[in-house]
């Protein structure tokens, strides 16, 4: 896997797991792959991935059964979109009005072109 120099690499794995929940590839309550079975897939230390994973359980998307493994809440998806939404309306949003405003579009413009795009998904 590639990583983004921009961005942590445990924030990036976390952001995998996240478009896994999202598209219900892993479910909540699933058991996820053990901190050495994921450093081994994306061949990263493991403490990166213990760190991805502490993020994601302050974030409440998993959880740890001592000794038996990490896994999915109940809520993951929910957590999940929650926490995405919050990173967009924070972060991506920003920086895309910035560039429409830069690049002298107005609201009315973006109006119309969500509205075609949507017209020729039909």
């Amino acid at each position: 896997m590639e990583y983004n120099d921009q961005r942590a690499i445990y924030l990036q794995i976390a952001d995998m797991i996240c478009e896994k929940v999202l598209t219900e590839s892993w479910k909540g309550n699933d058991r996820i792959p053990s901190v050495r079975e994921l450093a081994s897939d994306f061949q990263v230390n493991p403490n990166t991935v213990m760190r991805t994973y502490s993020f994601l359980q302050q974030e409440e998307i998993i959880f740890n059964k001592r000794g038996i493994g990490y896994f999915l809440s109940e809520e993951a998806k929910q957590k999940t979109l929650d926490l995405k939404k919050q990173e967009f309306l924070e972060k991506e949003l920003p920086q895309f009005i910035n560039k429409l405003e830069i690049l002298g579009y107005q609201l009315s413009d973006i109006q119309s072109l969500i509205k075609s795009k949507n017209n020729e998904d039909k």
